[in-house]
């Protein structure tokens, strides 16, 4: 009588060995992983801070002209009538800090590319407070070199919002835009969390704060929580959401932010608009994003990889381990059944 061999010690040494084996890549791999973030950060703790040249720069040589007054929070000259040095405050809302100008949209300009030529003459004529300040067309309508922004339909968007209608002239693109410290966010980015807390302080620097505010109505600033207070777990969409996906209305799919601000009533207050498979987030806050990550990776791996945050659609990398191990081992069992079987046989 031949003796049917027992396969079951093996199969259970065999697994033993492939889950020690799976288990010591994934902790190889955690660890490398770690250890590479470690040494970077010591790198970048060693390294002593770069000095940080604006002279590379293209008009920085005139533009010293202007920052050696408004680019601190004093100013010297010289009194003509005591022939004495005279120093005064600056006023912190002419101040423009050098770093943040030269990381900003307009780095290359020299300052007279906005202002009048007459700035150069101190003191400055009074009459220069009244002086008109360009808009975005001025500059960019019309221009081939900017047509990938499209400005003109972004000019008819914001004709057609609440602050042009309620304010007229009086609200230009500066309110939002600040010309020395406005610098593309959302194309530039790959932190979204990082686009939304830059988008969300130009709304905040009005609507959260009251001198600004103010400035164009005398009514008192609303309370944003308050009036918010609807929205369930108020911090996490305000951390995650920007103040415009609720409160505008793209007209056309050219521009990547809508620039229609809605009156209060006419804002998103249906949950399913964001929370649901045809999110208008994916047209909106994640939109670059998708198209950059589908336009280099094909758009099968873009969907895969996007690490957008929409409820019900974003992944989690250790949750994907562990599917890829339970599955691995469903393969692996459903191949030595049929192993033991045959030889059984």
């Amino acid at each position: 009588m031949v003796k049917k061999l027992n396969f079951r010690p093996a199969w259970i040494i065999l697994i033993l060995i492939i889950s020690s084996v799976i288990l010591y890549s994934i902790g190889s791999s955690a660890n490398t992983k770690s250890g590479r973030t470690e040494t970077a950060t010591t790198q970048k703790e060693n390294t002593p801070p770069q000095k940080t040249r604006f002279s590379d720069h293209k008009n920085a040589g005139l533009n010293e002209n202007c920052f050696k007054c408004h680019g601190q929070s004093k100013y010297s000259y010289e009194n003509s009538e005591s022939k004495k040095k005279a120093t005064k405050k600056m006023y912190a809302e002419l101040i423009i800090d050098r770093s943040v100008f030269y990381e900003s949209n307009h780095r290359e300009f020299k300052c007279t590319d906005c202002h009048s030529e007459d700035y150069n003459t101190f003191p400055h004529l009074g009459n220069l407070r009244m002086e008109s300040k360009p808009n975005c067309l001025d500059c960019h309508g019309g221009d081939e070199k900017y047509a990938k922004f499209h400005f003109e339909n972004i000019e008819k968007e914001f004709q057609e919002s609440v602050h042009s209608e309620k304010h007229s002239d009086d609200f230009t693109c500066w309110m939002c835009h600040n010309p020395h410290t406005y610098k593309i966010n959302a194309r530039t980015n790959e932190n979204i969390k990082q686009t939304i807390a830059y988008d969300n302080a130009i709304c905040l620097n009005c609507h959260g704060n009251l001198s600004n505010y103010q400035l164009l109505t005398d009514k008192a600033s609303p309370n944003l929580l308050k009036k918010h207070d609807w929205i369930p777990n108020q911090k996490l969409h305000f951390l995650s959401v920007r103040c415009v996906e609720c409160h505008t209305r793209k007209i056309n799919d050219s521009t990547l932010v809508a620039h229609k601000i809605l009156p209060k009533k006419e804002a998103v207050r249906n949950c399913d608009q964001c929370h649901s498979s045809n999110s208008v987030l994916l047209a909106a806050l994640y939109k670059y994003k998708i198209k950059e990550v589908r336009s280099a990776k094909g758009f099968f791996k873009g969907v895969i990889a996007n690490d957008s945050y929409v409820i019900g659609a974003n992944r989690n990398y250790y949750l994907n381990v562990l599917s890829l191990i339970i599955a691995g081992f469903v393969i692996l069992g459903i191949i030595i059944h049929a192993l033991i079987r045959t030889f059984k046989v």
